[in-house]
């Protein structure tokens, strides 16, 4: 059985536990503020504070830190990462979320080419330290509406193998997957890679089970054969009262796991 979790803030930790959940992903932006000096930092007390663990954390990025364009600095990226890992280390967080859309999109007059290898750079600068600190970089594709790049499972695949390093693995997102109709054929070539799973229905991006056309049990059954025990994890809007909502989505999620 995998573990399931939610992408909240330490401050729901209490009522996700309370409701069953495993653990919670965080944001990194808001937890590990990578851009303040230690002597600034002040996340240790939300870490502390958290009921349950911080499996992963997401947006790694930045928009103001380019991965992609003309104006990208490979020393400010260094430090800034460093500073994110090191303080992940701390707080038990072994996976951190590279979507990051705004950080990576490509500039109109840029070759998406260009881009594509600017990422690979970014994934073998980061990897090392990842590692060094005991964490894994998940990449996520991301739907067409929020970015330009990495758009499928079949381009996350190549930049995963292009980087080539055990720190940096791949994410598999439900909602953008279905959102952009991508065929389930991609699917399968990318699961020894798949370190770290994001779930919404495609309808509102809403929790699983709170619409219509929830049905993750394809999905589900490739991850099984594949043998897959990691983080599931629910990236949604309107999830409203964890308290209230959350023990009815995690029943329905292990239910659609044991049925697949």
């Amino acid at each position: 059985m995998p573990l399931f979790g939610i992408c909240t803030g330490t401050a729901a930790s209490t009522a996700a536990k309370q409701a069953g959940w495993d653990f919670i992903e965080e944001n990194v932006q808001s937890l590990f503020k990578g851009a303040e000096p230690d002597d600034k930092y002040d996340g240790q007390e939300k870490i502390a504070a958290s009921a349950l663990p911080i499996y992963a954390a997401n947006c790694l990025i930045p928009s103001g830190l380019k991965i992609t364009g003309p104006s990208v600095d490979m020393d400010s990226l260094r430090r800034y990462a460093s500073n994110v890992l090191r303080r992940a280390d701390q707080a038990n967080c072994r996976r951190l979320v590279f979507g990051s859309g705004a950080a990576r999109r490509v500039p109109e007059d840029w070759d998406k080419a260009r881009a594509t290898e600017q990422i690979v750079e970014f994934g073998k600068m980061i990897a090392p330290i990842a590692q060094e600190n005991r964490v894994i970089i998940v990449l996520e594709h991301l739907s067409r509406s929020e970015c330009n790049i990495v758009n499928d499972l079949t381009e996350e695949l190549s930049i995963v193998r292009r980087v080539n390093h055990p720190a940096f693995r791949a994410l598999l997102d439900t909602y953008h997957f279905w959102i952009d109709a991508l065929p389930m054929s991609q699917i399968e070539p990318l699961l020894p890679h798949i370190e770290h799973v994001h779930l919404a229905d495609r309808e509102g991006r809403v929790p699983p089970g709170e619409s219509q056309t929830s049905d993750y049990r394809p999905i589900f059954s490739l991850l099984r054969r594949a043998g897959y025990d990691g983080g599931l994890s629910v990236e949604a809007t309107g999830f409203g009262d964890i308290a209230a909502a959350g023990p009815r989505v995690l029943a329905f999620l292990k239910r659609q796991w044991n049925q697949a």
